[in-house]
């Protein structure tokens, strides 16, 4: 596996090694030992699966708070997404920036996204099919958003046409107005 740190350093694009010949490609797609050897020990508890159907679909940007904070694992089975993650860790010196990257199923490529961070992703071909793991189950009661494309924060989505959105995803706060519930450093 391949670890490349992106310009937020606490996100981390993960790329397992394909092993190809005439009959396809094997690879390693989750290796615990691996994570921990790079200082990534998370008890993994769930794995959830997406379909998105169009171009354009837009599942942003989510959170939850503690004490069911959640790290993602993040990879595409099928088709391509631009994901990205916020830092909403206040007192970080990266609050309120972002980092994005494309994930694609022919790559193999992941992203883990820490506690802390505000996910989304943004869909690049039909029938899209994202799978990821979680350090804790889904919590409606602790669940937080931002809004996708929030001015303050300034993702540079891909143009893809329109934005197709949940009627949740719609109306999520502007990054101004949530409420901060991780202070940088903290453990959560």
């Amino acid at each position: 596996m391949e670890f490349r740190r992106l310009a937020i350093p606490d996100v981390i694009e993960i790329t397992p090694r394909k092993f190809g010949d005439h009959r396809g490609y094997f690879a390693e797609t989750f290796k615990r030992e691996a994570l921990v050897a790079e200082g990534i020990d998370i008890d993994w508890m769930q794995d959830n699966q997406s379909l998105s159907a169009e171009v354009g679909t837009v599942r942003a940007l989510h959170y939850q708070v503690p004490p069911v904070a959640q790290d993602k694992l993040v990879r595409v089975v099928s088709g391509a997404i631009f994901d990205v993650a916020v830092d909403i860790r206040e007192g970080s010196p990266h609050y309120g920036q972002w980092v994005g990257i494309e994930l694609d199923a022919d790559r193999l490529n992941q992203l883990l996204v820490p506690k802390g961070f505000a996910h989304g992703f943004m869909t690049l071909r039909p029938n899209t099919i994202v799978q990821y793991k979680v350090s804790a189950p889904y919590s409606p009661d602790h669940e937080g958003a931002i809004l996708w494309n929030d001015a303050d924060i300034g993702v540079d989505w891909p143009d893809v046409g329109a934005a197709i959105l949940s009627a949740k995803d719609a109306v999520a706060p502007a990054f101004r107005d949530h409420v901060p519930s991780f202070r940088f450093g903290a453990v959560e």
